[in-house]
């Protein structure tokens, strides 16, 4: 798998720019929020404060006038977008994240019908706490996938890695995939994955069970990345042990490592900048660009590096 991608990031880089290099999608992550009722103890949702205090969701207008602005810069019609050059994309996927998105409900719920009604294609990944079989029904009509992150299933590793609330609540997977498959049976257009973060605390962990029990079609595992702490950290050795343990499920696994993961996601902070992984040393937070809705995407975009190759070879 590993060695896969590397091919085809090999392929890549060697690619003429008169020739860009055909995606179905460009994928956009925007981090809404920085709050979680879990405490896990890597998170990398850490992001330094800007002057306003307010997560950019959270106004009604902010948020349609970042999605307009998203939508008209990158659009598969742009040709003065900068990525062009290597990429050619047909349809552009809004991907809510956190933090926990689902902890404000109504505004994310009016931030992915307009990111609809602006012809994004709408995504979310969720620890699944709040994800009830109503919020399900109200989500669904919209998605085009749904993204459950889930690191363990035994109480005593969930506990070790900070995945229970305050109160001491664990995800209850047996309810859960319940309400998933009512939904996926009411929605089948709505495709489903799970994202597995591997940690020193479950590396050596059987995820079978829980596979063949949600059945995704995507399962996308993803090693500890230390951006901002050195909690959880895994040796190589770990990190292969995991996914050689589940080669099983190679046909619906996409793995990546941590070098995998730096310059090659699209992404925009609560406060809506631009941001990304520091190339240049472990835990020592992100750089930003401008506001987008201040300086708009074009220049807020040019603040920060991509790696259009990289980021290609995740969705080859």
């Amino acid at each position: 798998m590993l060695s896969e991608q590397s091919t085809i990031l090999d392929q890549l880089e060697t690619t003429s720019v008169h020739t860009p290099v055909d995606i179905d999608q460009l994928v956009i992550n925007w981090h809404v929020n920085e709050a979680c009722n879990y405490r896990c103890a890597y998170c990398y949702a850490k992001w330094s404060n800007q002057k306003a205090t307010r997560d950019l969701i959270r106004n009604d207008k902010a948020t349609e006038a970042l999605l307009k602005e998203l939508r008209a810069f990158f659009s598969p019609s742009n040709h003065s977008n900068p990525l062009r050059s290597v990429l050619s994309w047909k349809r552009v996927r809004m991907n809510f994240a956190g933090g926990e998105p689902l902890l404000d409900i109504p505004s994310l719920l009016h931030a992915i019908r307009t990111a609809k009604k602006l012809d994004f294609d709408v995504s979310i990944i969720t620890n699944g706490s709040r994800l009830d079989q109503k919020t399900l029904y109200a989500l669904a009509p919209h998605l085009e996938w749904l993204g459950l992150s889930i690191d363990a299933v035994d109480a005593s590793t969930n506990h070790a890695i900070g995945r229970v609330d305050r109160r001491g609540r664990l995800l209850d997977l047996r309810t859960l995939s319940d309400a998933i498959d009512r939904t996926r049976a009411l929605y089948p257009s709505m495709k489903f994955k799970i994202n597995t973060v591997v940690s020193d605390a479950n590396y050596a962990a059987d995820l079978s069970p829980m596979l063949d029990s949600l059945n995704p079609e995507k399962w996308k595992v993803l090693r500890v990345l230390p951006m901002v702490t050195d909690a959880g950290v895994v040796s190589d050795e770990e990190f292969a042990r995991f996914v050689d343990f589940h080669s099983p499920y190679r046909s619906i696994m996409r793995v990546e490592d941590n070098f995998d993961m730096l310059k090659t996601y699209l992404m925009i902070d609560p406060k809506g900048r631009f941001f990304q992984n520091r190339p240049d040393a472990k835990h020592s937070g992100y750089l930003y660009s401008s506001a987008i809705l201040d300086s708009g995407a074009a220049a807020a975009f040019s603040d920060i590096e991509l790696s259009a190759c990289g980021f290609a070879s995740r969705y080859k």
